[in-house]
């Protein structure tokens, strides 16, 4: 019995659905933070009105003074996305990727369990910031184990999706009007 080929058409859905897969849980995600974002600029509108944007040299004192797991959270963000950097520019599967890549899943667990304890925009509760930290917590055992079976493709998509997500992305939050990070540098 001869093999059927595949027609045009399928190869072409093929690499449609392909795509729709690859982008969908970035746009999900993306999405999701526009809510979050959408939510705490109308639910604080009338602060960040009365805001006056000064720039001036950062007020280091601010995070000084800042309680301890606030201290770590910025320790371990900053080391985190120092040595992630470094990962995604270097050079893949040498042993100082592996070594500095270990270092970079310690820095990511602390920045996400730290975050947990941090309620300052939600007090007293969770806000929807802390799905990144959840996501982080779950999908960085699952990464290294992609890696650990040499799934290359699957850990490649989680590392980074944590690193633009986690980090850039949630990064970017820190800085809203009325946080510790917006104070330091802007207020």
């Amino acid at each position: 019995m001869a093999h059927r080929l595949a027609a045009p058409e399928d190869a072409d859905m093929e690499v449609l659905m392909h795509t729709v897969r690859r982008f969908l849980a970035p746009v999900l995600g993306l999405m999701i933070l526009s809510l979050g974002l959408a939510g705490y600029l109308f639910v604080h509108r009338d602060r960040i009105l009365k805001l006056d944007f000064l720039p001036h040299a950062p007020d280091w004192r601010l995070l000084m003074t800042a309680p301890p797991v606030i201290q770590l959270h910025v320790v371990a963000a900053m080391a985190a996305l120092a040595i992630g950097t470094v990962l995604l520019i270097g050079v893949k599967g040498t042993r100082l990727h592996r070594m500095l890549g270990w270092t970079w899943v310690v820095a990511m667990g602390a920045t996400a369990v730290s975050s947990l304890f941090i309620r300052a925009i939600n007090p007293g509760a969770f806000s929807l910031i802390h799905l990144l930290s959840g996501w982080t917590i779950v999908a960085l055992p699952m990464a290294v184990y992609a890696a650990r079976r040499h799934r290359v493709a699957a850990h490649r998509r989680a590392m980074t999706g944590m690193f633009v997500g986690g980090l850039i992305l949630a990064g970017l939050f820190a800085f809203l009007p009325g946080r510790l990070m917006w104070a330091v540098f802007f207020g």
